[in-house]
Order: C-alpha cells, then sequence, then structure tokens
C-alpha cells in the first residue's frame, strides 16, 4: 500500500513529542500551549456556527 511521505512525517515527529512525555496528556497541552504563547502568533478563535436546518425532501 502507498504511504504518504508527509503524513508518515507528521505520524513519526507525534509520536517522538508524545514520548517526550510518556503519554501524559497534561504536560504535553502545556507544552503546546508554551510553545504558542512563545511563538508570538496570534491563535485563531472562531465562534462555533449555528448549524442550519436542511431543506425537507421532496421524494
Amino acid at each position: 500500500m502507498w504511504q504518504d511521505p508527509i503524513v508518515s512525517e507528521v505520524r513519526r515527529i507525534r509520536k517522538e513529542h508524545e514520548a517526550r512525555f510518556e503519554g501524559d496528556l497534561h504536560a504535553l497541552c502545556e507544552d503546546f500551549r508554551r510553545r504558542q504563547a512563545e511563538s508570538g502568533r496570534p491563535a485563531v478563535s472562531r465562534r462555533p456556527r449555528r448549524p442550519t436546518r436542511l431543506a425537507a425532501s421532496t421524494s
């Protein structure tokens, strides 16, 4: 089966990052937040969109 090299690289990096925190999700998220704050780039936050109603089926 064909493997996308970019997806493989992202998965490898994710596993390496996770291994640094020995599977501790809290520590992993704290690291992400710290790195985001240090980057100086703004975080995008959008309001949730309201679901739209689908038109009734005419069939």
